[in-house]
This record gives structure tokens, C-alpha cells and sequence, in this order.
């Protein structure tokens, strides 16, 4: 969850998509938030065996059944949550370590680089390995991500150690909503 999302206002958001999402799913929601989107991962039980219908047999084909059989439900409780919250709402299905995004917000981000950190991603553009700037930086991000995952999530882990301190610092410090 993103760090500058106050901790009541991400429990809230969490609970609401919990008390949103049917019975007869069966499943959990793992919400994740940032600025602009709210991820929702409906994490499902496995299959029984034998279970097979339409889409076939297996994590993919009880994926792939669940996103077509919970399309409507889904867009409706997105269009209740982005009107309540302000934000995109995304969605995705986990059954056991198989995870497929339906979908997911692409958000621009501006930044600037200088002429060596615009080669790199050139370089990457040029090698084939992205079509465009935005898809090479996406790419490194991921890569930073991937190979340094415990690093960054130890930062997060601080950052929440932070928030908890700023928290209870005096109210004259704080910023105005």
C-alpha cells in the first residue's frame, strides 16, 4: 500500500471491497492502493478435482472462468468504488501461485532524465527490448523491483515505522488536507 495513504483511510478502503464482494465467490480480496488506482486481487480456492467446465480443467481455466463469469459484478462494484474513492479500480484472480491481472492502470509519470539516463533507455528501445521510453522505464522499474525486492521492501517496512511516528507528533507540524 502507498506510503502517503494514511493506515485508517487504506483499512477502510480494504473492509469496504470486503463486505463488496459476493458469497458465492468464495474467495478474499488482497486490496492494494496507491494514488491513483486500487488493485483488487480476489484470491480463489482451487478447483475440486475433476471440477472441469467450459474453459477446461486447472488454476488457468478457473481463472479464466471466474473473470468471465464475474465480469458485471466486478465492473459494478469498480463503479461504486472509484465514485466513493476517487480512484481506478483494477482488478485480478489468484489461485495458489497463478495470479492474472484482468486489469490494471497505466498512469503517466512525468519525470526528467538527462542524456545518459536517456541512452539507457534508447539502448533498450534500440535492442528491442521496449517500443517506446515509457515502455523501457516500465521496464527497469520492474527490474529494480524484481532484483531488489528485499531492499525496497525493508524500506516500505520503515516507512511505515515513520508514518506511525509522524502520527503521533504534534498537531501544529502536520500538513492541512
Amino acid at each position: 500500500m502507498a506510503s502517503s495513504e494514511p493506515a485508517g483511510a487504506r483499512e477502510e478502503l480494504a473492509a469496504w471491497f470486503a463486505a463488496q464482494l459476493p458469497a458465492d465467490w468464495g474467495a478474499e480480496a488482497v486490496v492494494e492502493v496507491d494514488a491513483e488506482e486500487v488493485l483488487v486481487t480476489v484470491v480463489l480456492s482451487a478447483a475440486p478435482a475433476g471440477s472441469a467446465h467450459s474453459f477446461g480443467d486447472g488454476d488457468q481455466a478457473r481463472l479464466a472462468w471466474f473473470r468471465a463469469q464475474t465480469r458485471d459484478e466486478r465492473m459494478a462494484i469498480a463503479a461504486a468504488a472509484e465514485t466513493r474513492f476517487g480512484r481506478k479500480v483494477s482488478w485480478a484472480a489468484a489461485i495458489g501461485g497463478c495470479r492474472v491481472a484482468f486489469t490494471t492502470a497505466t498512469v503517466p509519470v512525468m519525470t526528467r532524465l538527462r542524456m545518459p539516463e536517456r541512452r539507457v533507455l534508447d539502448t533498450l528501445i534500440d535492442a528491442g527490448v521496449a517500443r517506446t521510453r515509457s515502455e523501457a522505464l516500465a521496464w527497469c522499474v520492474r527490474l529494480v523491483g524484481e532484483h531488489e525486492g528485499e531492499w525496497i521492501g525493508e524500506l516500505r517496512e520503515a516507512l511505515k515505522a515513520v508514518e506511525q511516528v509522524r502520527a503521533r507528533g504534534p498537531v501544529a507540524r502536520r500538513p492541512r488536507p
